[in-house]
């Protein structure tokens, strides 16, 4: 299947390398754009499969597109393809809706498998920032004083049992596999989850599990 990108970076070299590079694996650079500011018009004008989008730009920056594309484009699959390793700038990306975090020295093949997983439903993050993702996450759950009210309380068994799993780090077919159920099912139930709690990913919704331990008594129920 043919992947139609949208490219919103500053740099012209990387742009033009990186579209040689993808043109040879299946995937179209619709567009390739060095701001943002039009991404909205761009998105509907050309209608593509998944927007990649870099974090550092002059202007509008990454995260200020991310949000014009998320309040816009609900449902649409923004990709931050950076440089940057920086804790605050991959939280913030999560938290507000990109479903992936990617770093530009990737090789080639190791990011076309990345935005495949990520147009089908996939949440993925640069392996290399899985340390900083963890050590944010259990920084927040140390400080983080319980709420009163769970967010969690409008989920049901089943769900809640599922987002335990997620917490976990299995993928859709690992908790099918461990739940007796398919992998559509898997999907509905997620869905639900992520609209219940108001979140976009999959990654944010488990660390929001992470943060409340619900990850835990996931382990000791299992």
């Amino acid at each position: 299947m043919s992947l139609k990108v949208l490219l919103i970076d500053d740099h012209t070299l990387f742009r033009v390398g990186l579209e040689g590079l993808l043109s040879t694996r299946g995937i179209e650079i619709l567009a390739s754009v060095n701001t943002g500011i039009d991404s909205v018009e761009l998105v509907k004008k050309l209608q593509p499969d998944i927007v990649l989008l870099d974090m550092r730009m002059p202007g509008i920056d990454g995260l200020g597109v991310l949000k014009l594309l998320r309040s816009a484009y609900d449902s649409l699959p923004v990709v931050m393809l950076t440089t940057s390793t920086d804790e605050t700038d991959l939280v913030e990306s999560l938290k507000n809706g990109a479903q992936g975090y990617l770093l530009k020295d990737m090789e080639p093949d190791e990011l076309v498998i990345a935005l495949r997983d990520i147009v089908n439903g996939k949440t993925v993050v640069a392996p290399d920032l899985a340390p900083i993702l963890a050590k944010a996450v259990q920084g927040k759950t140390e400080t983080k004083e319980e709420p009163t009210n769970s967010p969690f309380t409008g989920l049901t068994p089943r769900e809640t049992e599922i987002l335990g799993l997620l917490a976990e780090g299995l993928s859709n077919k690992g908790i099918a596999r461990n739940l007796g159920i398919s992998d559509g099912t898997v999907k509905l139930h997620v869905k639900a989850i992520l609209r219940k709690l108001e979140v976009h990913s999959r990654v944010e919704a488990a660390v929001m599990a992470v943060q409340h331990g619900l990850n835990k008594s996931s382990e000791e129920t299992n």
